[in-house]
């Protein structure tokens, strides 16, 4: 339990998390620019590559976190640019699947060289990087529990 309070902006957990987010946000639009992807769109791409089959929208945004006010004019935007369909279930049709394209599935592996080739400018180890995702992962679910616990007041 943390027993003080910080005095400084830049001793807060919180402004260290935004900060970083907003850096990283940066990082990562440099890297997808030539894509014309957004770090929204391609962390969607990488649930689409790692499930390698159509997938629920609502089992898209629950892996995002991202409700689907949001995630469905961004899915309509990557439709729009060929980067994957939307259907409606065949028993459901509530039910809305995503399956990428071709261009979807060609672009994995370059779009993957083109981010981790900026990852080569980070000083970081392969050791560093795994206790950073680690420790970064603690604090979301830590967080998340007590959202949780709030929401139930």
């Amino acid at each position: 339990m943390i027993e003080h309070r910080p005095d400084k902006l830049e001793d807060e957990l919180c402004f260290a998390i935004y900060s970083a987010q907003k850096r990283y946000s940066k990082f990562y639009s440099e890297s997808l620019k030539p894509f014309e992807l957004t770090y929204s769109q391609y962390i969607t791409l990488l649930v689409l590559w790692e499930e390698k089959r159509p997938l629920l929208v609502k089992e898209v945004g629950e892996r995002l976190g991202l409700d689907t006010g949001t995630l469905t004019p961004m899915l309509r935007r990557m439709e729009k640019k060929g980067w994957l369909t939307r259907s409606q279930g065949q028993d459901d049709g509530r039910r809305v699947y995503i399956e990428l394209t071709p261009k979807g599935l060609d672009a994995e592996t370059p779009i993957k060289d083109a981010v981790e080739s900026c990852f080569s400018h980070v000083n970081m180890n392969e050791e560093e990087y795994k206790q950073s995702v680690a420790k970064i992962s603690q604090i979301a679910e830590f967080l998340e529990a007590n959202n949780r616990l709030l929401s139930q007041r």
